[in-house]
Order: C-alpha cells, then sequence, then structure tokens
C-alpha cells in the first residue's frame, strides 16, 4: 500500500510537471508567434553597438556643453564681481557726494538759523528804538504842551503885569496931583519912563 501510494504521488507529480511544461511551452509558442520578429544576436550587437557609439557621441557633445557652459558661468561670474566692485563704487561714491550735500544742507541750515536769530535781534532793537520814538514823541509833545501853557501863563502874567502897573501909574497920578505935585512929579515921571523902556 505504502509502495503503491507513493508510486502514485510521484506519477501525479509527473503529471503536474508535464502539465505545466506544457502550458509554459504554449506561452511560449504564443508569445513567439504574436511578438514581432526577433533579431539575431548579430543585430543585437550591431544595435549595442549603434546606441553605444550614439552614447559616446552624446557623451562628447555633453562634455562640450558642460565646457560652454561652465565657461559662461565663469564669464557670467566675473561679469556679476565686475558688476557688484561697479556698484560699490558707485555707492560709495553716491555715499560720499550724499554726505558732502548733507553737510552743507546742515551748514545752510546753521546759516539760516543764524541769520534768523540776527533778525530776531535786530527787530527786538528796533521795536526797542520805536518805543523810545514814541516815548520821545509823547515827552516832545508834553513839552509842547508845557511849552505853550508856560507861553500861556507867561502872556497872562505879562497882562497881569500892565494891568497892575497902569492901576500903579493911575493911583500914583491921582495921589500925587492930589497931594503935592510938585514933590511926586519927578516919581512919577520916573516911573512912567521906566514903563515906556519897558514896553519898548
Amino acid at each position: 500500500l505504502t509502495n503503491s501510494r507513493s508510486s502514485q504521488k510521484v506519477k501525479n507529480a509527473v503529471l503536474v510537471l508535464l502539465a505545466l511544461w506544457s502550458i509554459i511551452s504554449l506561452v511560449v509558442i504564443v508569445v513567439w508567434a504574436t511578438s514581432p520578429d526577433w533579431k539575431g544576436s548579430t543585430a543585437c550587437r550591431a544595435e549595442l553597438l549603434e546606441v553605444t557609439e550614439k552614447m559616446e557621441a552624446a557623451k562628447v557633445v555633453w562634455n562640450k556643453n558642460k565646457v560652454a557652459l561652465e565657461d559662461l558661468l565663469k564669464a557670467e561670474r566675473q561679469q556679476r564681481d565686475k558688476q557688484r566692485t561697479e556698484i560699490s563704487l558707485l555707492l560709495e561714491r553716491l555715499s560720499g557726494l550724499l554726505n558732502r550735500n548733507i553737510t552743507v544742507l546742515l551748514e545752510m541750515l546753521e546759516e539760516s538759523r543764524q541769520a534768523e536769530a540776527n533778525l530776531t535781534v535786530k527787530l527786538q532793537t528796533v521795536e526797542a528804538l520805536q518805543e523810545n520814538v514814541t516815548q520821545l514823541l509823547h515827552q516832545t509833545d508834553s513839552c509842547l504842551s508845557l511849552k505853550v501853557a508856560a507861553e500861556s501863563q507867561m502872556m497872562a502874567a505879562q497882562s497881569q503885569n500892565k494891568a497892575c502897573e497902569s492901576i500903579c501909574l493911575s493911583v500914583c497920578l491921582s495921589v500925587c496931583l492930589s497931594v503935592c505935585l510938585p514933590a511926586c512929579l519927578p516919581v512919577c515921571l520916573s516911573v512912567c519912563l521906566l514903563k515906556t523902556v519897558d514896553d519898548r
């Protein structure tokens, strides 16, 4: 029984292997029949050689392009460094120019402030002088008023003096004439003469 079972298993295994081999062969035949023409090893080698030559040519071209690109990159870097240097010099010049302009503007501003301060002082001086002139005008007006008042008082005093002299003269004449004409006549004449001289 054991041998029969073993042989049966072997038969089954062989049958399975034969079936698998048949299926694989059938698949290979179908693929061979439906696929494009298979090329031989010579054609494959030729194609491989052609592809290798193309790759070598492409490698040469790539190396040339690489060298050209490296040269272009180097030139671009040199140009960029040159532009950076020029920009740095231009910035330095602009900075110096701006500093000089700022210095000039600050000096002009300081001069303007100084001129404004001087004008302020002059304006204050002019205002003080104007105030002094105004005070002098007021004082002059007061002096003129005082002068006019003094002249008026002097004219009043002169008028009063003339009136007093006239009264004195008339009284003296009347007394002299009534009391003693010969004794008072020289005094009255003297008074009259002095009055005449004063009027002249």
